[in-house]
């Protein structure tokens, strides 16, 4: 009992820091004026809130690593099975996000962007993607959170095929896609979204642990959101060219 209280603390407490650090991340991002290089707030306060809360946590691992080495998969590892990996998820995500375009396109579900597309925005938002988002997330919610939660949660499920810290690692990542306010205490979030990177959480951290290197997650992840941003801003020029 004891045991099971202490991993529950644990994952309790990682689950703060894994959802407080993203938010600390936006305030200190919100103290620049982005307006002379981004006036639509289309790329430059999430680069900076994404470049903020990567520093954090490699400052974090640092300061772990001095008390105790750990691996969190800066490395290649298993090369054949990384490569292997990322270019399954790209065909079959790929797939996917052209098929879920097609769709909302033919039932007029279609939700373009909220700023203007143009050059700079477009540039800006895929350089964000292709750059920064997967890194940052994957060394936050791969690299960090399966790495610590794997020493307090050891146990397999789906016949030995997943890890119970992968699995709570995408639950946090999904939570992290959600809004939420103390003052007055509310939440917000697409039902969608918290589903789909819940899911796609899985399978970075299955990546991750299979193939012993963050890098393909992150190539991933990066790839992952080129696509379906790529695809918005093709089909957002189709339908209201």
């Amino acid at each position: 009992m004891d045991k099971a209280l202490k991993s529950i603390l644990c994952v309790l407490f990682l689950t703060l820091i894994l959802l407080g650090v993203p938010r600390l991340s936006g305030m200190i991002a919100s103290f620049f004026n982005y307006q002379a290089i981004d006036p639509d707030g289309a790329y430059a306060w999430i680069s900076v809130h994404h470049i903020v809360q990567a520093l954090i946590f490699i400052i974090i691992i640092v300061l772990l690593n001095m008390l105790r080495p750990l691996k969190y998969g800066f490395g290649w590892g298993n090369k054949e099975v990384g490569k292997k990996y990322v270019l399954s998820f790209t065909l079959i995500f790929g797939a996917g996000s052209l098929a879920s375009h097609l769709l909302m396109i033919l039932t007029s579900s279609f939700q373009h962007f909220a700023y203007s597309l143009t050059a700079t925005n477009i540039i800006g938002q895929l350089s964000f993607q292709l750059l920064l988002s997967g890194p940052s997330e994957e060394l936050i919610f791969r690299a960090f959170a399966i790495t610590m939660l794997a020493l307090v949660i050891k146990n397999r499920v789906f016949n030995g095929k997943a890890s119970a810290a992968n699995i709570i690692a995408a639950v946090i990542f999904g939570l992290a896609h959600m809004s939420f306010s103390f003052a007055p205490f509310a939440v917000s979030y697409n039902p969608f979204q918290v589903v789909l990177s819940f899911v796609l959480g899985f399978f970075y951290g299955d990546c991750y642990e299979k193939s012993k290197s963050i890098y393909y997650p992150m190539m991933m992840h990066s790839i992952s959101n080129v696509v379906m941003v790529g695809f918005t801003i093709i089909a957002t020029f189709i339908i209201y060219r």
